[in-house]
C-alpha cells in the first residue's frame, strides 16, 4: 500500500463524523507513526481536511508527544531506557556500543535512513533491564552480545518479526502473592463473579460494599474509591464514562504491566462493575505508548469477554446493562498519568492538565461525569465485589485496608513484583528482595520520597509512606547524586511547559544539580535549590510540578553530609562561565591570545 492508502485506511476505521474523528486524532497519529515511521506533511494536511481543523493544531499535538515524529525514523526505531535502574545495569555503555556499531548519533536518523537510536524515559522493565523498544516492541536483558546480535540483524535488513524470540521474552516475575494475586482468588472475577454479584443485588448495594472495604486509589493519591464512584453516580448527565489509567510512566514502576499481561480479565471486570454502578455505557483503557506490544493481547481479552457475554449489549443477559471498552494508546508523555491530562489526551489533544475543580467525576471525558482509576484499583474492586468487604479488610491497617502490589528494582538480588498487606515495613521488603548494604530507597518513583536506610522501620501505608507501587534500592556503592541528576533531567524533559514554576523551576534545578555534581556548588546554591523547590511545590499547576523537586529536596534535607562533601569551598561561584562562552568567537577569529580571554575573576 502507498502512504496515501495507508492513511486513508486508518482514518476510515472510525467513521466519518468530524467530532468522532477529532477524538481519535492521537490514535490516527500513533497508527501512522507506527506504519510509516513518521507522520508526513501530506498526512497532516489530509487529517486537517477530513476533521475540519487547522493544521497548526495537529502540528501542536505531534510536537507534544515524544513518540510522534515528522521526520522518518527508518525501518528500525530504537529507544533505550534512560531510567536510573537501567543506568545502574550499564545501559549508557550499551547505548554507546549500539551507536558506535551502527554508526549513528543518538536521536539522529542514519544517513541511509535505515535506523534511529535514541532514549526514552523508562520502558517499564526495570526488573529485567537494561531494556529497549524497537518499533514499539520491548527487548529485555540487554548485554554486549545481544547488542552485537541486534546490530548484525539490522545491517542484514532482518525484519523485527524475524528476530530471535528470546529477545522479546518478558516475564511477570511475581515473587510474592497475597490477596489479589493468590491462586485462590485469581479466578474470582474473570468468570463474571463480580458482575453476577452486581446483578443479584443492586448498584447501591455493591457501592456500599466497595465503600465498606475501604479501597483507596492505587495510583498514588489514595482517594477513596467508593466515594469517587458515588460522586460520579450522583452527577446528573445523559452519559457517564469509565477510564482506566494504564499510563504507568513513573520511573521504577512496572506492576501495571504485569497486571495487564496476566490479569487483564480482572481489570476489565472491575471497569465493567464500575460502569454498572455509575450507569456508564462506554469505557476506555488508556495504555501507555511504551506498552504498545500489549495492545493485541488486550484486544483479544476484550473480544473474549464480548463473546462470553461479559461485555457489550445485555451483559450476562441483563436488559439495559450495556457497556464496552476501547483501548487508547498514549504516545510518550509522562504528564498524561495525571488524570485531567489523560482525559485531554483521550480526547485527541495535547495532554495539558485541566484546572480543578471541577473534577472528572462531574466534568471529565467530553465534559461528562467520568471515573478515572488505576489498573490495580479496578482489579481490587472486582475482587471485593466477588469476595466481600470483610475478605478485603482482613488485610492491611485501619487507614489502609487490603494489599499493595510493589515494583521492586535496583540493588537487590530478586527484583520483581511483590504483593504485601498494607503496613509492611520497608525493612521487611528489603529482606525479601535480597537487598544488602542498602544506603537508600526511592519510594513511589522519581516524584516520590528518598529515604535513608535508617528509616527502614517505616511502613508502606497511606498514613505513613504512601506509594503508587515503586521501590528502587540503592546500596552504599552508589552515588545518590547520579539518581538525583537523572530525575532532574527526567522532569525537565517531561514537563508539559504549561506553568512557569515547573517549566522554569525544573530547568533551574537541573542546572544547579549539574553544578553540584561537577563539584562547583556552594552553600549559596544549596539555598537556591531549596527556595526554587519550595516555589515549585507551592505554586505549580499540577502534581507533576509540585513533586518534581522532591528528589533534590530529599537529597538536601536527608543526606546533608553527602551534599556537604560535594560542595566547593568558596562562598559563591557563578554557574555561567563567561570566558568559556567566548570560545566560539575565538574559534571563528582564530585568536587564542591573552587578550581574547576574560580572567576568571573579572
Amino acid at each position: 500500500m502507498t502512504h496515501d492508502e495507508i492513511i486513508k485506511t486508518i482514518i476510515a476505521s472510525s467513521g466519518t463524523s468530524p467530532d468522532v474523528q477529532r477524538q481519535q486524532l492521537l490514535q490516527y497519529l500513533c497508527q501512522i507513526q507506527h506504519d510509516l515511521s513518521h507522520i508526513p506533511g501530506h498526512a497532516i494536511t489530509q487529517l486537517a481536511d477530513l476533521m475540519q481543523m487547522p493544521e497548526a493544531e495537529i502540528h501542536g499535538v505531534i510536537d507534544f508527544y515524544s513518540f510522534l515524529h515528522k521526520d522518518a525514523r527508518g525501518e528500525y526505531d530504537i529507544l533505550l531506557s534512560d531510567s536510573i535502574t537501567d543506568h545502574m545495569l550499564g545501559s549508557r555503555t550499551l547505548l554507546q556500543q549500539l551507536c558506535n556499531r551502527l554508526g549513528v548519533e543518538p536521536g539522529v536518523p542514519r544517513s541511509d535512513g535505515r535506523v534511529t537510536v535514541d532514549t526514552t524515559s523508562c520502558t517499564g522493565l526495570c526488573d529485567q533491564g537494561p531494556a529497549m523498544l524497537v518499533n514499539g516492541t520491548a527487548v529485555s536483558r540487554l548485554s554486549d552480545s545481544r547488542i552485537e546480535q541486534i546490530c548484525a540483524l539490522i545491517e542484514a535488513g532482518t525484519g523485527v518479526s524475524q528476530w530471535p524470540a528470546e529477545f522479546f521474552e518478558i516475564e511477570d516475575n511475581i515473587l510474592r502473592r497475597d490477596l489479589l494475586l493468590s491462586d485462590e482468588t485469581t479466578a474470582a472475577s474473570p468468570d463474571g463473579s463480580a458482575l453476577r454479584a452486581l446483578i443479584a443485588s443492586s448498584s447501591d448495594a455493591l457501592l456500599d460494599v466497595i465503600e465498606q472495604s475501604g479501597l483507596r486509589g492505587r495510583g498514588g493519591a489514595g482517594f477513596r474509591t467508593g466515594m469517587k464512584w458515588r460522586f460520579c453516580k450522583q452527577a446528573e448527565s445523559d452519559s457517564h464514562y469509565v477510564v482506566c489509567n494504564a499510563d504507568e510512566g513513573e520511573p521504577g514502576t512496572f506492576k501495571d504491566r504485569v497486571l495487564l499481561n496476566s490479569y487483564a480479565d480482572s481489570v476489565f471486570e472491575g471497569m465493567t462493575l464500575c460502569a454498572g454502578i455509575i450507569g456508564a455505557q462506554r469505557g476506555y483503557l488508556y495504555l501507555r505508548g511504551e506498552y504498545r506490544y500489549l495492545l493485541e493481547p488486550l484486544q483479544a481479552v476484550l473480544q473474549q469477554r464480548r463473546d462470553s457475554g461479559l461485555l457489550g449489549q445485555g451483559i450476562l443477559g441483563k436488559n439495559g446493562f450495556d457497556f464496552d471498552i476501547e483501548i487508547h494508546l498514549g504516545a510518550g508523555a509522562y504528564i498524561c498519568g495525571e488524570e485531567s491530562s489523560l482525559i485531554e489526551s483521550l480526547e485527541g489533544k495535547r495532554g495539558i492538565p485541566r484546572k480543578r475543580p471541577p473534577f472528572p467525576v462531574t466534568l471529565g471525558y467530553l465534559n461528562k461525569p467520568t471515573v478515572v482509576n488505576n489498573v490495580e484499583t479496578f482489579m481490587a474492586a472486582a475482587k471485593i465485589a466477588a469476595l466481600g468487604a470483610d475478605w478485603y479488610c482482613a488485610a492491611g491497617t485501619p487507614e489502609s485496608s487490603g494489599t499493595k502490589v510493589l515494583s521492586i528494582s535496583g540493588d537487590c538480588e530478586r527484583p520483581g513484583i511483590y504483593e504485601y498487606p498494607f503496613g509492611v515495613t520497608i525493612k521487611q521488603v528489603l529482606e525479601d528482595c535480597g537487598a544488602t548494604n542498602t544506603q537508600a530507597v526511592q519510594i513511589a518513583g522519581a516524584a516520590g520520597t528518598t529515604l535513608p536506610v535508617a528509616d527502614a522501620d517505616r511502613c508502606i501505608a497511606f498514613e505513613d509512606v504512601s506509594t503508587a507501587g515503586s521501590i528502587m534500592v540503592f546500596n552504599n556503592e552508589r552515588n545518590l547524586l547520579d539518581m538525583v541528576q537523572n530525575f532532574a533531567h527526567f522532569f525537565v524533559h517531561e514537563s508539559c511547559g504549561f506553568c512557569t514554576p515547573c517549566r522554569v523551576g525544573g530547568s533551574l534545578l537541573k542546572d544547579l544539580v549539574e553544578k553540584l555534581v561537577n563539584g562547583h556548588a556552594t552553600q549559596y546554591d544549596v539555598a537556591e535549590m531549596k527556595q526554587i523547590g519550595a516555589l515549585m511545590q507551592g505554586t505549580s499547576f499540577c502534581g507533576l510540578g509540585t513533586t518534581a523537586a522532591n528528589p533534590v529536596l530529599d537529597l538536601l534535607n536527608r543526606f546533608p553530609q553527602l551534599v556537604e562533601e560535594q560542595l566547593a569551598h568558596s562562598g559563591y561561584e557563578p554557574a555561567f562561565d563567561l570566558d568559556a562562552s567566548l570560545q566560539e568567537a575565538r574559534d571563528i577569529t582564530g585568536r587564542d591570545d591573552a587578550g581574547a580571554h576574560i580572567g576568571s575573576h573579572t
